[in-house]
């Protein structure tokens, strides 16, 4: 079993940035395919946020924080970090990291296999 485990959460305001991160622990092997982080805010569908291939690190960002983020990994301490700048109102949600072991498109959550608990980010105005 993979356990994924967020920190970096909480309030900011508007203009600020906030740095998360999601370390990656498991009782065996495990090898990744992908990590990313994704969003949901209260009433709205879970969104993509950024994304990595493992091996390649190759990243991709969603339409919402294109330009102002940036995913990086440290391979050895087996965490991907997010970092979002110019924090607007609309970026409030959960934040979930996840990490897929298979083949498969980085943006889509339903082939994720493993979840992290979340972490609120709230950005005041």
């Amino acid at each position: 079993q993979v356990q994924l485990v967020e920190s970096g959460g909480g309030l900011v305001q508007a203009g600020g940035s906030l740095r998360l991160s999601c370390v990656a622990s498991s009782g065996r092997a495990f090898s990744t395919y992908s990590r990313a982080w994704f969003r949901q805010a209260p009433g709205k569908e879970r969104e993509f946020v950024a994304g990595m291939r493992w091996i390649t690190g190759t990243t991709y960002y969603g339409d919402s924080v294109k330009g102002r983020s940036t995913i990086s990994r440290h391979v050895g301490k087996n965490t991907v970090y997010l970092q979002v700048d110019t924090l607007k109102p609309e970026d409030t949600a959960v934040y979930y990291c996840a990490a897929r072991a298979g083949y498969g498109a980085v943006y889509d959550d339903r082939s994720y296999d493993y979840w992290g608990q979340g972490t609120q980010v709230t950005v005041s105005s």
